[in-house]
């Protein structure tokens, strides 16, 4: 979320008040360059480069005084730069002032600031104008600024343009009515100092590229665009007055084609509600028979705007969608699952058959809409039991199915730690930790969601997609749900590697313990361990063959693959291998298979052969090796890469 701009009081007076009109014309003439380019960097990003740059433009036009002083001389003297100039000194004030007030939002009660509202002049009609682009460098910076408040963008500024020493940029920033000068410097000391880029033609808008809008479509829509200035002639009193909330349609894109389908589809009052208990009877157990839950399920003008979204995102809706997934719009009303209050978002999740869609919008504000997609077809009742709702502070809230009799959550790298209860309310979840950010080597732990049904107990894990994915454990084929003490302890030490399965559409992830090996210098045995992640595609498959020596937190990988029917139900094999250094510093290959393993090759810089699923040989360190594995059936296997 980015902060908020602070409203500015009413500025004191920094520079003498008495500065005649013929100085304050003869700064803006000598320095415009630099004032417009001061007004750009501290007015705020969301206007977009077009607004941004024609407001700066306004700004300065309306920074001269009213007035004449009637003590001013005939003749002012020339200035010899900023510096001392009480003349820039008066129209740097303004500036600053005027583009804090244009960050600040409407208010539905008060009237705007002549600041806040779109410049009557310059206009450039059916012509988009944006400075040059810069490089790498000033793309980070004004991502970096964009980020800070107006006060805070303000004080970077004036720093890094105008060379301000701090006691300095307290004066001008208090002069120009910000409330808290301490949290805006503080705020400015975040982005690292890299003043020089403020002079980059990435930020001059003098020095502008233009672009046509809508040049193709132009002629085409003049007849509409008359009729809509009509239409706003005789509601301008009302549609006229600004205002904080959003249209009809939200953030989607305009709306040129007249398909009845698809215009029904958007309808809210065609959404496909299931009753609350209709599960209970249904002969199936999956999404479609997900009651509509959430205290804003009824509100159409919501419901509009998310269909509306789903069918046509705006520029500014941020679109994901899980590897395979289609994000196009639904084909027919789709059915609601739920809407509401969420953290800081209004969400609403809807389902159409084939995938899930979040459409999340902000509470406050019209900016920063996200819809989301998650393929979910042929669900069954156990990969169905969970929707993520929202993620904010490293934590997830999830929607739970209306069979779910309870939920928990779980630390997978404790199994005997216990689950801690969560709270469920109307569906909802309490906020749970979620591991979809955590990174693979500062993994100290993995939160699951444990939930609870009629039928037993199973592990769902956030892999930063909206439905969680299930964890299983056992032979490819007779897989079942980690709910066991046996189970939990199988999954714990390969649990931190389930971050290399994120964003992938993972339907399932199995963890199958195949082999267990003596370790050639006696010292116990290692546990190899095959995880394949499926996915709702179908394709994509990633499978990873791991190796955990005795007393190890953390098992280490061994082989990992894609796209590969090993370790799989329709080829329940697999034969991987790893250089292993004993305690007394000699080098070994060691490999296992599958128990159907009848022996074992390895050929190119280790040689050697066993019978039996398990192999150790000599080698160097940094050897490499091709394995090669016969079954009972006589069928010849590969070892994974």
């Amino acid at each position: 979320m980015q902060s908020q701009d602070v409203a500015p009081r009413p500025a004191a007076e920094a520079v003498d008040p008495v500065v005649d009109v013929e100085r304050a014309e003869a700064a803006l003439v000598e320095h415009y360059p630099r004032l417009v380019r001061l007004a750009y960097l501290v007015l705020p990003p969301s206007l977009g480069r077009n607004r941004r740059v024609v407001t700066a433009h306004s700004l300065i036009q309306r920074a001269l005084p009213r007035g004449r002083a009637a003590s001013a001389p005939a003749i002012p003297a020339q200035s010899t730069g900023r510096e001392g100039d009480p003349g820039y000194a008066f129209l740097r004030l303004r500036v600053l002032t005027t583009a804090l007030e244009a960050g600040l939002p409407l208010r539905r009660l008060a009237w705007p600031k002549r600041s806040q509202l779109p410049p009557l002049l310059p206009q450039i009609w059916g012509l988009r104008l944006f400075p040059r682009s810069g490089g790498a460098d000033e793309l980070a910076l004004d991502q970096r600024l964009s980020a800070l408040s107006g006060p805070a963008r303000a004080a970077y500024v004036l720093r890094g343009l105008e060379k301000l020493p701090d006691g300095e940029v307290r004066d001008v920033l208090a002069a120009a009515g910000v409330e808290d000068v301490d949290e805006a410097l503080e705020e400015a000391d975040a982005v690292p100092a890299q003043y020089a880029l403020l002079d980059s033609p990435e930020f001059d808008p003098c020095s502008l590229q233009a672009r046509p809008t809508d040049l193709m479509r132009r002629r085409q829509h003049t007849k509409a665009a008359l009729a809509a200035g009509a239409a706003l002639l005789v509601c301008g009193a009302l549609l006229g007055m600004p205002g904080e909330g959003w249209g009809p349609d939200g953030p989607a894109a305009p709306s040129y084609a007249q398909n009845p389908a698809a215009e029904a589809a958007l309808d809210p009052a065609q959404l496909t509600k299931v009753p609350a208990l209709a599960w209970q009877s249904a002969a199936r157990t999956d999404f479609s028979v997900w009651p509509a839950r959430g205290d804003l399920a009824d509100d159409s003008a919501l419901l509009r705007r998310a269909l509306a979204v789903w069918a046509r995102p705006g520029e500014k809706v941020t679109v994901s969608a899980t590897p395979g997934t289609p994000s196009g719009g639904p084909s027919g009303a789709p059915q609601l699952l739920y809407a509401g209050d969420v953290d800081n978002a209004r969400v609403v999740i809807l389902y159409d058959g084939l995938r899930i869609a979040r459409y999340a919008e902000p509470l406050d504000g019209t900016d920063g809409a996200a819809l989301d997609f998650s393929r979910v077809d042929n669900a069954t009742r156990a990969e169905a039991g969970a929707v993520v709702l929202s993620r904010a502070d490293g934590n997830v809230r999830y929607l739970m199915a209306p069979w779910v009799k309870k939920a928990a959550e779980r630390d997978l790298l404790k199994p005997g730690a216990g689950a801690m209860d969560l709270t469920v309310t109307d569906g909802v979840t309490s906020p749970m930790a979620s591991p979809a950010t955590q990174q693979t080597g500062a993994c100290s732990s993995w939160n699951a969601l444990q939930v609870t049904d009629s039928t037993g107990t199973r592990l769902l894990t956030d892999l930063a997609e909206l439905v969680p994915a299930r964890l299983t454990t056992g032979r490819p084929g007779a897989t079942k749900d980690v709910s066991g003490t046996q189970a939990l302890h199988t999954w714990a030490p390969y649990s931190c590697w389930l971050g290399a399965m994120r964003s992938a559409g993972v339907r399932t992830v199995n963890a199958w313990a195949y082999a267990r090996q003596a370790l050639p210098d006696g010292t116990g045995a290692a546990d190899w361990v095959c995880s394949r992640a499926e996915t709702w595609r179908g394709g994509g498959e990633r499978v990873l063959a791991q190796f955990r020596t005795p007393g190890a937190t953390h098992a280490a990988v061994a082989a990992k693959a894609q796209n590969v029917p090993a370790c799989g139900a329709r080829d329940p094999h697999v034969l991987a291998g790893v250089l292993w250094k004993a305690q007394a510093g000699s080098w070994y290959l060691l490999a296992a298979g599958a128990g159907d393993t009848e022996s074992i090759r390895a050929t190119g810089g280790v040689r050697g052969s066993s019978e039996g699923s398990l192999l150790a040989v000599r080698a160097k360190q940094g050897a490499q090796a091709e394995l090669q594995g016969t079954l009972e059936s006589g069928r010849s296997i590969d070892g994974l890469k």
